[in-house]
């Protein structure tokens, strides 16, 4: 009990280190003449996952813009907590705050409201205002690409996958992994076991564990931790990475990943605000704009999976292939989308049903 109190004052005190003091680049010359750009993270910079693909544009944007001065402020708890911590962002003369959570959305408007000249924006949200804009990606289409690979690679024909939360954005990347698997291999199905985290290696990796012992070959994720891809490596089966390339946390099983490149966006974006011409919008971008890819290849992947993939990607880039085109079938078999015809945005972004060959249910 004792070690336990020792370690939670430990962490006490380092969280409370950490909300009174920024990380990123700390040196004291950049206040003067530079642009002030703060990010907040909802994990540690070093995730291996979400927060750290978001850490990888903003030291992009360091490395590309010297005028600009960059700050971070990572593990910061989603709700009343991160609304204090966006304050004392605005506070210290950021003119430009990227909030890199949904949880961070309401919070994020509040503050915007007391600092009509900085300029906000927040990821994965909805609400807008003058001074807010929200950002995204449409990973989705990566997810495609990377089901293609799985499906080719699976003997078992049942591929696992580790989600998050039964909200929209998981529903839609698990539904386009699937679109993928069945478009090269239409009796592989994916089973879908939620986790109900975002941020736990545990229980995460066990939820891999799981889905290997049910007789999945391959593992993918909705999930912002490393930990589905270390079991598949384990366990000797292939996995599926997301938010990063996974491949270094399971060299040998990793086939590839889903990721975010958010550094041209950041870029793009601070630029635009230092000529004054950022307009509050809703961005989402896809493998055109290079927002969201998949990472190399890895070894077991196959010339042919390779080629077949690669086909998929650039049939994306040139709108010649829909990810979300009809025909559609829910998993009872009911035609969602007729032929000819394709799921709007805002279809995708209220997405409530699995396609046919998904494995899992909706639980709410």
């Amino acid at each position: 009990m004792k070690k336990l109190l020792a370690c939670s004052l430990i962490a006490m005190l380092a969280c409370g280190a950490l909300l009174t003091g920024c990380g990123g680049d700390k040196k004291d010359e950049a206040a003067a003449g530079k642009t002030k750009a703060a990010f907040v993270y909802v994990s540690s910079a070093k995730d291996g996952g979400y927060s750290m693909a978001h850490e990888l544009g903003r030291q992009y944007v360091a490395k590309n813009m010297p005028e600009v001065q960059t700050s971070f402020m990572e593990s910061v708890p989603e709700g009343a907590d991160s609304e204090r911590v966006i304050n004392q962002l605005a506070a210290q003369g950021n003119k430009i705050i990227f909030t890199t959570s949904f949880g961070y959305m309401d919070p994020t408007i509040n503050v915007a409201k007391k600092f009509p000249d900085i300029t906000f924006l927040h990821c994965s949200g909805f609400k807008t205002a003058e001074n807010v804009g929200t950002y995204f990606g449409r990973m989705y289409e990566a997810r495609y690409v990377t089901g293609i690979v799985a499906g080719k690679t699976t003997k078992t024909n049942t591929i696992g996958f580790v989600a998050a939360f039964p909200i929209p954005e998981v529903i839609r990347a698990i539904n386009a992994f699937t679109l993928g698997v069945q478009s090269v291999n239409p009796d592989a199905t994916v089973k879908v076991l939620w986790t109900n985290t975002w941020y736990n290696p545990t229980t995460e990796k066990q939820a891999a564990l799981t889905l290997i012992d049910a007789g999945a070959d391959v593992i993918a994720q909705h999930q912002n931790t490393p930990g589905p891809q270390q079991a598949a490596e384990e366990r000797g089966v292939y996995g599926i990475g997301y938010n990063v390339d996974m491949s270094a946390n399971a060299p040998k099983a990793s086939l590839t990943s889903a990721v975010w490149n958010w550094g041209p966006f950041y870029e793009k974006t601070i630029k635009e605000v230092e000529a004054g011409t950022w307009k509050s919008s809703a961005y989402w971008g896809g493998m055109k704009d290079k927002v969201v890819d998949i990472a190399p290849y890895g070894p077991a992947v196959s010339d042919e999976t390779k080629q077949l993939a690669d086909a998929a990607k650039q049939n994306i880039i040139d709108g010649k292939l829909v990810v979300f085109a009809g025909p559609l079938y829910d998993q009872t078999g009911t035609e969602r989308v007729p032929a000819g015809q394709a799921l709007s945005d805002k279809d995708l972004l209220s997405i409530d049903w699995f396609v046919k060959g998904v494995d899992g249910q909706i639980n709410k």
